[in-house]
């Protein structure tokens, strides 16, 4: 009884392997749950920027870096004329306060000369009253002393009547009456050069300040313009940088994201490969346990599967979070830091652990780095006494690479796991 109740259960598991050798296996890149692969922004059925999409950004950075190249050449071509235009004005402007001084010499030279001219019209003052009292004497009393001074100071040449009349004059004075006739004349002569003189020096001179204040007015409007300018181009300037950064921005980000989808694509196809090596493995092997012993496979099976799917689950959850913003003390589920990743990552396939990487080192048993599995987590830091000097985690995802939250300022991303403070790695359980 007990031998036929063992042949029929036997049976009944060579079967059941029979079926599992027989049944269809995955589509090649195919992953259960999601798309097989479509075209190049999706390679191996994961979403991303396509090659173009990232060119074409590429080629926008590229083009509004050559503009803003442009940009500052025009900008340092105006700066310099601004600083020629700055340099010219300071020299006119110098030149101006050279004409102000000369300027005012002038004008001190003009009083000093208007002063001896005052003198000299005094002395010739004393000379007509010396003239005066001579024609009195010698005419009886007549006050001929108006007509006399007019014809002694007569300005005529040797051939005219004048002339021959001083001359006549002359001859029937004493010496001392020539003398001071002749003194009123040199006074007179001397007034009328000295006050010629300062009235042109003083006008040339306001004549060179004026031009001085015209050429100071046309600097200081070329330099206003060119300021005016130089502040326009600036800005514009300001604005390409800002949208060069924009656009530079933009294709690193569509890079990493690519590049991201096309490492989540690669593990797809590899987590794939596994899938269909392992159930190849759990069919031979369940039916050579039926043959064997009748061991029930389908039990066998799901054990095997439920163990070595929990760190997948968790690094490909971590590869869903990518290019949320890092913040600190954040678990999600927009944001994250380090620990916070780790933590939900985990609880996916019911490991609860503190948000806590002084804690979450100790969550399960160390690994060695030559036998890591993805889904282990990869700590940084250092390990003494004091938990809180392991300072860093991330989550291996295979080929060297670990998913994390950064830093402040940065996103979720992937990255090489090899860091000079790498102190080891933990499988949570």
């Amino acid at each position: 009884m007990h031998s036929v109740r063992r042949r029929r259960h036997a049976a009944a598991v060579a079967g059941l392997a029979c079926c599992l050798i027989a049944g269809p296996g995955l589509p090649a890149g195919a992953v259960p749950g999601r798309p097989g692969p479509a075209d190049d922004a999706a390679p191996g059925g994961v979403s991303g920027p396509s090659a173009d999409e990232v060119a074409d950004a590429r080629a926008l950075a590229r083009e509004r870096g050559e503009r803003l190249g442009s940009t500052t050449v025009l900008v340092a071509e105006a700066q310099a004329r601004l600083e020629e235009l700055v340099g010219q004005a300071e020299r006119l402007v110098e030149s101006y306060n050279g004409e102000l001084v000369k300027t005012a010499r002038a004008k001190k030279l003009a009083e000093e000369a208007a002063g001896r001219a005052r003198t000299a019209g005094s002395e010739v003052g004393e000379a007509r009253e010396a003239v005066a009292a001579i024609t009195v004497q010698n005419y009886g009393g007549l006050d001929i002393a108006q007509p006399m001074m007019a014809m002694m100071t007569d300005s005529g040449g040797p051939t005219d009547d004048g002339y021959l009349r001083r001359a006549s004059i002359l001859a029937h004075m004493g010496g001392g009456q020539a003398e001071t006739l002749k003194q009123l004349r040199e006074a007179q002569e001397v007034f009328a050069i000295l006050q010629a003189q300062a009235d042109d020096a003083y006008a040339l001179q306001r004549e060179a300040q004026a031009r001085a204040e015209e050429a100071k007015a046309a600097a200081e409007e070329a330099v206003a313009r060119q300021v005016d300018e130089t502040r326009r181009i600036e800005e514009e300037q300001a604005r390409l940088e800002k949208l060069a950064e924009e656009a530079r921005d933009t294709a690193d980000l569509l890079a990493r994201r690519r590049e991201a989808a096309l490492e989540q694509a690669r593990i797809a196809r590899e987590q794939a490969e596994r899938a269909r090596y392992q159930e190849a493995a759990m069919r031979r092997e369940a039916a050579r346990m039926a043959v064997a012993s009748g061991e029930s496979a389908s039990r066998w099976a799901r054990t095997v599967a439920a163990g070595s799917a929990r760190g997948d689950i968790a690094a490909d959850w971590a590869l869903t979070q990518l290019d949320k913003p890092y913040v600190w003390a954040a678990a999600g589920p927009t944001s994250y830091d380090c620990s916070g990743l780790t933590m939900r990552a985990w609880e996916r396939v019911g490991v609860l652990m503190d948000h806590w990487t002084g804690t979450q080192w100790t969550a399960g048993p160390h690994v060695r780095l030559s036998e890591l599995q993805r889904g282990d987590l990869l700590f940084y830091g250092q390990i003494t006494q004091n938990p809180g000097d392991i300072h860093h985690v991330g989550i291996y995802i295979g080929r060297g690479l670990m998913v994390h939250a950064p830093q402040t300022g940065d996103v979720v991303r992937v990255a090489p796991m090899w860091r000079s403070d790498l102190i080891g790695a933990t499988r949570p359980a």
